[in-house]
């Protein structure tokens, strides 16, 4: 795995007026009747962010200029909010312990990774594997908040119970991520001199961990 720094987070005053987000590589073949064939090998999105956008004083392009050195450019990664997307639920939802799916007991598997599901009526749910939760993290079993019998691995988002749930058991859970990145560009340190507006992007690069 590349190196990671897991306790550093990008400013998240700058992450909230950053623009970006997901996106989905696809190959597009148009034939020559005008129909289109469209296929992908990607079973998830790739995020990108532009932290220009959220930088409005110089000392917040600072604040960029000394992550720069921390993380040796694109080498380290780190984590990020996306203001967008960052919790079980909607932006602006308080989180529940009955938000998203865990998995299913079988009497054997203590272990489970944390996963965000979306879904629309109609069209095959995407399921997001959730790698750097933060906060209080909510556990369901059966539709009870259970706050005892299970830790979690912070850096790899997976939740252990200590005893197997029992066949049949629905887990579930809420709370808030972040999504890890590292740098995706060449920063120019000039840029700390130049006006608000003026400096050229940040980019951000999401990875796949």
């Amino acid at each position: 795995m590349s190196a990671f720094l897991d306790t550093v987070v990008f400013p998240t005053g700058i992450s909230e007026g950053s623009t970006g987000g997901p996106d989905w590589p696809a190959d597009v073949v148009t034939l020559a009747s005008g129909f289109e064939e469209r296929t992908t090998t990607w079973a998830a999105p790739l995020r990108m962010y532009d932290a220009k956008w959220g930088v409005r004083t110089r000392d917040e392009l600072y604040q960029i200029l000394n992550l720069y050195h921390v993380t040796h450019g694109k080498l380290y990664g780190f984590r990020y909010l996306d203001p967008t997307d960052f919790q079980s639920g909607s932006p602006l939802s308080i989180p529940s312990h009955l938000d998203q799916t865990l998995g299913t007991g079988d009497g054997t598997q203590t272990a489970f990774q944390l996963i965000k599901t979306y879904s629309l009526a109609g069209a095959p749910d995407m399921r997001r594997d959730i790698k750097k939760p933060f906060g209080t993290l909510l556990i369901g079993v059966d539709g009870v908040a259970t706050a005892a019998g299970w830790t979690l691995d912070a850096a790899t988002g997976i939740v252990t119970f200590a005893v197997a749930p029992a066949v049949g058991a629905v887990l579930t859970w809420g709370g808030q991520f972040h999504v890890p990145v590292r740098f995706d560009t060449k920063l120019d340190q000039i840029s700390v001199r130049q006006k608000m507006g003026d400096i050229p992007s940040i980019f951000l690069k999401e990875l796949k961990l």
